[in-house]
């Protein structure tokens, strides 16, 4: 698998990576836009094709278990606007997956659906008011709380009605919403008595150069088991919080974001918290501009998992990838981690990130949690420390033209004291390689 992996990259890289050679200057991909400038003004469509190779070794940090596939998705669009304060979108999507030995499940695979449907009143960047109803992605913030996970194959759409005040620097979203589930096979929908709603605020220039982001969320849903089990119950708890970013003197930038979650789940009362803090600094005067970068990210955990009262931060439905390392093993739940990294414009196409990220668990009473939420690993006594392991990875994204790009990435963690102790413990390691087309 490994040399699989790393050949394609060595090609791919290679075929992409010399603009002389392969890409001669102005030569474009076919795109839509001809086929558009023939159709009324009213009507247009878009696409997109995306091909991952993938693979793992260790999963599960257990050896032996390795996997590389493919992953394929195409997505179709199209826009209908008869009227200036009135447009229809709509986008069909296929998801497949090639050579996995876990057979085609999701998150990879999702046949032929309609992934988004709605029609929306009003423009909510250009007036006042707007209002969106159908199927639909949402995206707030850094996607930590709330986003479409474009990262997976099949990525995430709501069912919602959305709407949208905006005034000067001020803006405002209302929403009631269901995430849509997948179902391979039949039509995707969502599921009864599964309910999101929110209220999310931006205030720009709130101070210089600064960015307010306040918010609300309430995730209500039935069929909820307590801490110490008996009867099924609901849960509906909220999530207050906001995310602060902007730019300082010096070149320097920032982003903190913190959220609480008060509530209950069926019996048991909900007291959980999580907060995101990065600093950055930019050296424009160097050769590749880089963007240092130190962050510190932290959601709480279960401390008793007995006492009726939930502890564990609940991410909502965030896109997780690479918010806690690139191999993607760890979710922002129950968990306490430092990254150090940094962003490099190698050449104006070219961008390198490389990153150092360490990993302890919140509480060691409390489980590993996956970027999905579900736990990995867990200490029931507490005995096996929180040290959960180290990870280094890094990525490279080259950008062709306009719609076609290539990336690259490995990730390598090395698993620490909580891991050897709960699991067998080997070492995980994720490379992949991946085409962008935009048409």
């Amino acid at each position: 698998m490994r040399r699989y992996l790393a050949a394609l990259a060595v090609g791919t890289l290679s075929l992409y990576g010399q603009q002389s050679n392969a890409v001669p200057q102005g030569m474009q991909f076919p795109t839509m836009a001809e086929a558009n400038r023939q159709l009324p003004k009213w009507l247009s469509f878009g696409g997109e094709y995306r091909a991952r190779l993938e693979g793992f070794t260790n999963g599960g940090f257990r050896a032996g278990n390795d996997d590389a596939y493919l992953l394929n998705r195409v997505r179709l669009n199209m826009r209908v606007a008869p009227l200036s304060w009135m447009k229809f979108q709509f986008q069909a999507q296929d998801a497949r997956v090639f050579g996995r030995n876990a057979g085609a499940v999701p998150p990879h695979k999702d046949s032929l659906d309609l992934r988004m449907a709605f029609v929306e009143l009003g423009d909510a960047e250009k007036k006042t008011f707007a209002l969106r109803v159908g199927r639909q992605e949402m995206v707030y913030g850094e996607q930590r709380l709330v986003g479409h996970v474009s990262w997976l194959n099949n990525a995430r759409t709501f069912d919602a009605v959305l709407g949208s005040f905006h005034h000067g620097n001020v803006r405002v979203d209302a929403f009631a919403a269901s995430v849509v589930n997948i179902r391979d096979g039949e039509f995707n929908r969502r599921r009864d008595g599964d309910n999101f709603h929110g209220i999310y605020g931006k205030i720009d220039k709130i101070v210089p150069k600064g960015l307010l982001e306040p918010y609300v969320f309430w995730r209500l849903s039935r069929g909820i088991a307590s801490e110490l089990g008996g009867p099924l119950g609901r849960m509906s708890f909220f999530t207050p919080g906001f995310r602060f970013v902007g730019l300082l003197p010096a070149s320097l930038d920032y982003s903190v974001e913190m959220a609480m979650q008060r509530g209950s789940r069926a019996s048991d009362d909900v007291g959980a918290w999580a907060g995101h803090w990065r600093l950055g600094y930019t050296l424009g005067q160097a050769r590749w501009k880089p963007r240092l970068i130190a962050e510190y990210q932290y959601a709480s955990g279960d401390k008793d998992p007995g006492d009726g009262r939930r502890g564990t931060f609940d991410q909502l439905y965030p896109t997780p990838h690479d918010k806690i390392g690139l191999a993607d093993q760890v979710g922002w739940r129950n968990v306490s981690a430092l990254r150090a990294g940094m962003e490099l414009k190698a050449t104006k196409k070219l961008t390198l990130t490389p990153n150092y990220h360490n990993i302890w668990l919140a509480s060691r009473f409390d489980a590993l949690y996956s970027v999905a939420g579900l736990a990995v690993a867990r200490s029931a006594a507490g005995t096996a420390g929180t040290h959960v392991g180290h990870e280094a990875d890094i990525q490279a994204v080259y950008a062709m033209n306009k719609t076609v790009s290539v990336a690259a990435g490995y990730a390598y963690l090395w698993s620490g004291e909580f891991l050897k102790k709960t699991t067998p413990g080997k070492n995980y390691r994720f490379p992949y390689v991946q085409l962008m087309y935009t048409f």
